[in-house]
C-alpha cells in the first residue's frame, strides 16, 4: 500500500503489511521516579481524584509531576464517547462528586499551584453536560488559592443550551477546547463530535469573554496532509484563539487509532513558525507537546505576547 491510500484508508494502516512505524528517539521519555511523582499520586487517591495525566497516558506525566504540576480531570474518569485517539475509558459514569470542587481546591492548594488546569470526561448523559461542576470547581479554587490563575480544557457541549456561557461567567483564565484533528478524519477519530460546532464554540468563548484567552490543539501524524494543519490553524484564527498546542498522536493501546508517522521535530518547528506567522499570540508545536504540557509557564509567555503586541499596535 502506498502512503497516500494509507492516508485515504486510515483503517487499513494497522493491518500487518502496513505496521505502525517504530518509535523515534525523541519520542522517548523516562520512566517517573521523584519523589514529588509519589506524593501527588498518593494525593490524587486520598482525595479521590482523578487526572488526565493517568487516565490519559501522558508521556510528560514524569516530568509534569516531579515539577509538582497536574491537570485535574473532573466528573469521574468514565466517558460518554468513544474517541479513537483517547485512552480514558468509555461506559456509563457514576453520579456527579458533589465533594469534588472542595477536595480539587484542597489539592490545587496543597500543591502551591500558580497555574491550574481542570479538564473533563464527556458528559453527555448530564443534562448541562457537567457545565455546573466546571463552574464550582473554579468558584472553590478561587475562595482557597486567590492567586492561582485557571485554564479549562472543555468538552464541546454539543445541545447543552447555556452550558458555554455558565463556564466562561465563572472566569477562568483561559478557556481551552481542543479541534485535536483536521475535519476530514473526524468520522473515524473523533466520531462523536464535529469540527464546526468546535470551532463555532471556540468563536462564541472569545465573544463572551474578549479580555479571556481562548486556546486549541491538535495532534499529528494520525494521517493529516500538511494542507489541512494549514486549514485547521486558519479556521481557529477566523475563531481569534490565541494560543495553539501542536503535539504527535501516540497510539495509547493496539485497539485505538494507529499511528500513520511519527512527525519530526523539524516539521514541528516548521508549524510552529507558520501558526505565529498567522496571528496566534503563542505556539506550543513539539513532538511531546500535550495540550496542559508546561501550561503554567506558557500562560506567563501568553499574557506577555499580548502586552508587546498592544504596546506596539
Amino acid at each position: 500500500m502506498t502512503d497516500t491510500a494509507a492516508l485515504r484508508h486510515p483503517e487499513k494502516r494497522n493491518r500487518p503489511d502496513n505496521p505502525s512505524p517504530r518509535k523515534p528517539a525523541w519520542i522517548r521519555v523516562k520512566a517517573p521516579t521523584s519523589r514529588n511523582y509519589t506524593e501527588i499520586k498518593q494525593l490524587m487517591r486520598q482525595k479521590r481524584l482523578h487526572t488526565v495525566c493517568e487516565e490519559a497516558a501522558c508521556p510528560n506525566i514524569g516530568e509534569c509531576w516531579a515539577r509538582k504540576h497536574a491537570t485535574f480531570m473532573i466528573l469521574g474518569d468514565t466517558c460518554t464517547r468513544a474517541c479513537a485517539f483517547c485512552n480514558v475509558k468509555t461506559g456509563k459514569p457514576g453520579a456527579v462528586d458533589t465533594l469534588e470542587p472542595e477536595n480539587l481546591a484542597i489539592a490545587v492548594a496543597s500543591m502551591g499551584l500558580s497555574h491550574v488546569v481542570i479538564t473533563s470526561v464527556d458528559r453527555d448523559d448530564l443534562p448541562d453536560g457537567g457545565a455546573g461542576q466546571f463552574v464550582n470547581c473554579i468558584a472553590r479554587v478561587r475562595e482557597l488559592s486567590p492567586g492561582t490563575t485557571i485554564e479549562v480544557l472543555t468538552p464541546d457541549f454539543r445541545d447543552k443550551d447555556g452550558a458555554l456561557g455558565a463556564v466562561i461567567a465563572a472566569g477562568p483564565d483561559v478557556f481551552n477546547h481542543n479541534l485535536e484533528t483536521a475535519p476530514r478524519l473526524y468520522p473515524t477519530i473523533r466520531p462523536g463530535a464535529r469540527y464546526f460546532h468546535s470551532l463555532r464554540l471556540l468563536d462564541e468563548a472569545k465573544r463572551l469573554a474578549p479580555e479571556g484567552f481562548t486556546k486549541s490543539g491538535i495532534m499529528v501524524g494520525l494521517g493529516e496532509e500538511r494542507t489541512e494543519v494549514l486549514q485547521v490553524m486558519d479556521d481557529l484564527r477566523s475563531a481569534d484563539v490565541d494560543f495553539l498546542t501542536i503535539g504527535q498522536y501516540l497510539q495509547p493501546t493496539p485497539k485505538h487509532a494507529p499511528v500513520d508517522r511519527f512527525v519530526t521535530p523539524e516539521e514541528f518547528e516548521e508549524y510552529r513558525r507558520l501558526a505565529l506567522g498567522k496571528g496566534f499570540l503563542l505556539v506550543a508545536s513539539s513532538p511531546l507537546t500535550r495540550s496542559s504540557y508546561h501550561a503554567d509557564r506558557d500562560f506567563v509567555q501568553l499574557r506577555e505576547a499580548r502586552r508587546q503586541r498592544r504596546g506596539a499596535a
